[in-house]
């Protein structure tokens, strides 16, 4: 098993032409940090990570991953340690502009994974906006994550151009390491989910007059916005429709008891029961 991570890994870097390590020395810290602030912009309180704190963070045995490209940094990534036996968190991550295209992200999260498991982790969480469609695609259909809970307002009001004015909802996603979907996601053997097809009866409208959401033979389905960011700044009033309109179907869809289990490409959440974990009992901390 401890030669497949690294082996993914290696693939999906080779493939982006791409350079993966881990970041130890402020210069590179700082690199980072700028990188982060370069993407996500200033929040009230300054960056949103500074090099101080990633320092800090790899001393206690966490891990910030860096990604070159021609010698510059392509895109960086924070993991820390979390409670529980084997358990790592995501903090951040983050593709340089201009390089969307060079499967930087997935490089990134695959040398993490690679990491985890050398340094004992067995599984990793991170908080996703439920909203934007193409990191839902990215994470539980790419990645193979599934996404396990709701959180109303995890950051309160966010006020900035990716995150609008309006509450922070997030997603949950579990990336267990050994997992067999996966193990199948880091070989590049994804299968893109299917949506529910025509409204089938009982479906809902959603703010864009369009189906949004349905339920058919146990699994739920819910559509976000092809691109919500571009929504938020051309029209803020549909932008928070969309966050209520997706919080109350998803909190109803967990509340039955089922995940997220995929997307498609097209937007559509596939929510399912819950499928057997590969960590143990006492690892989990979610």
């Amino acid at each position: 098993m401890r030669g497949e991570p690294w082996d993914a890994a290696g693939a999906a870097a080779r493939r982006g032409g791409l350079t993966l390590r881990g970041l130890e020395g402020m210069p590179d810290l700082a690199e980072a940090s700028a990188l982060f602030e370069t993407v996500w912009g200033r929040t009230r309180e300054g960056a949103p990570v500074h090099s101080e704190v990633m320092r800090s963070l790899v001393h206690a045995g966490g891990l910030v991953s860096g990604a070159f490209a021609g010698g510059s940094l392509a895109g960086a990534a924070v993991l820390a340690p979390a409670s529980g036996r084997g358990e790592a968190y995501g903090m951040i991550a983050a593709t340089a502009p201009g390089l969307g295209d060079r499967g930087v992200g997935r490089a990134l999260k695959l040398h993490q994974r690679a990491w985890g498991l050398d340094h004992g982790f067995e599984a990793m969480s991170w908080t996703f906006d439920p909203l934007v469609a193409r990191n839902a695609f990215f994470n539980l259909t790419r990645l193979g994550a599934r996404a396990i809970t709701y959180e109303q307002a995890f950051y309160g009001y966010m006020s900035d151009e990716l995150n609008g004015d309006d509450e922070a909802d997030r997603l949950v996603a579990r990336w267990e390491f050994a997992a067999p979907r996966v193990v199948k996601a880091a070989a590049g053997e994804v299968e893109a989910p299917k949506g529910p097809g025509a409204l089938p009866e009982g479906g809902v409208l959603g703010p864009d007059g369009s189906p949004a959401a349905a339920a058919v033979d146990g699994a739920a389905f819910v559509r976000v916005p092809a691109d919500i960011v571009a929504l938020r700044r051309t029209d803020a009033a549909e932008a928070s429709g969309w966050r209520g309109f997706v919080r109350e179907r998803m909190q109803a869809a967990f509340g039955a008891g089922l995940e997220a289990v995929g997307c498609t490409r097209d937007g559509w959440y596939v929510f399912g029961p819950p499928e057997p974990s590969v960590v143990p009992a006492e690892g989990v901390w979610l």
